[in-house]
């Protein structure tokens, strides 16, 4: 750990001491081993927002927008087509990063192959697709075989979405998902118009349009607790949308949840209903100065090893 990681580790444990001198001793960390893997993880999540941020922040090579480039990236391709003004690409990019993932063999390739039609020519861009998802359609039912491997190449999705499909028959597959999100968007509707709508609605703070367009993404496909929460988190580390979550959205969530049960109850299934313990958050990133995105993150990871500290990636 850095010396900067060390002397955040030390104001997190400090900090944490000072939550429970208030509210009292949190069961989950009556082992000293329990806290300090707590505070590691925790220092690990600040580390992939910060690093998102770079991201946002960074010079980009222009082959980062090339799907027939190894440089490929879609999270570093949105962040340079939305410094270029074109916002429904970037994110549409972040949209197929979050769905396809970045595997930890294979990288980008599924995302690179898909979005730059297997490089024979075009792009499956936002505009293209939005016009035409049955386009989409037929061109994922005619490379399909391709796709999942059948040229000798590997193309896997993330660790995260590896129960994802690609069949083009499948109502639940990439065809499906992506049809829904078009729908969701409704062209000629832009992603900022989208945003716009929600500021006239909820307001423009952040956290209030975070949490609206989340519960509006019900009717994308597949794009469940963590799909939404991901998407919608990063289009914001990005710079792309002005929104930032403000709950971790515990009822609907799974590893999260049972971190803070662990965390307040003691064991991953105490009887500790999820409305209450996200009031219990709040107090605890008040106290801790974390933000959601760090607390889901870290929680769920903290969870699967409570006593020995394991680097979990996505």
């Amino acid at each position: 750990m850095s010396p900067r990681d060390q002397a955040r580790a030390k104001d997190l444990a400090q900090a944490i001491a000072r939550y429970q001198a208030k509210t009292g001793p949190l069961p989950g960390l009556a082992s000293p081993h329990h806290l300090d893997v707590l505070v590691a993880q925790f220092i690990d999540s600040m580390r992939r927002v910060e690093f998102a941020n770079h991201i946002r922040d960074a010079k980009h090579d222009p082959a980062r927008m090339d799907p027939t480039s190894d440089l490929f990236d879609p999270l570093r391709a949105a962040v340079l087509r939305n410094r270029r003004g074109e916002n429904d690409e970037a994110w549409w990019l972040v949209f197929l990063g979050t769905h396809f993932g970045k595997h930890g063999t294979d990288g980008w390739r599924l995302a690179r192959d898909v979005y730059g039609k297997l490089g024979k020519g075009g792009l499956w861009d936002w505009m293209t697709v939005s016009r035409s998802p049955s386009s989409f359609h037929a061109w994922l039912a005619a490379n399909g075989i391709t796709l999942r491997g059948g040229d000798g190449v590997r193309r896997r999705f993330s660790n995260h979405r590896k129960y994802e499909s690609l069949q083009a028959s499948s109502k639940k597959g990439t065809s499906a998902i992506v049809a829904s999100y078009v729908a969701w968007v409704a062209p000629p509707r832009t992603h900022a118009e989208l945003i716009r709508e929600f500021h006239r609605t909820v307001g423009q703070d952040p956290q209030a349009v975070f949490a609206a367009l989340y519960h509006s993404m019900d009717s994308v496909q597949r794009f469940g607790r963590l799909g939404k929460f991901d998407f919608l988190a990063m289009l914001g580390k990005l710079g792309i949308a002005p929104i930032d979550p403000g709950s971790t959205f515990l009822k609907e969530a799974t590893g999260p949840l049972q971190g803070v049960r662990l965390l307040y109850g003691g064991a991953r299934d105490a009887k500790l209903s999820a409305a209450s313990l996200e009031e219990r958050l709040k107090d605890f990133s008040k106290e801790t100065g974390l933000g959601a995105q760090v607390l889901e993150d870290a929680l769920c990871n903290w969870q699967k090893k409570p006593d020995v500290y394991v680097r979990f990636r996505g």
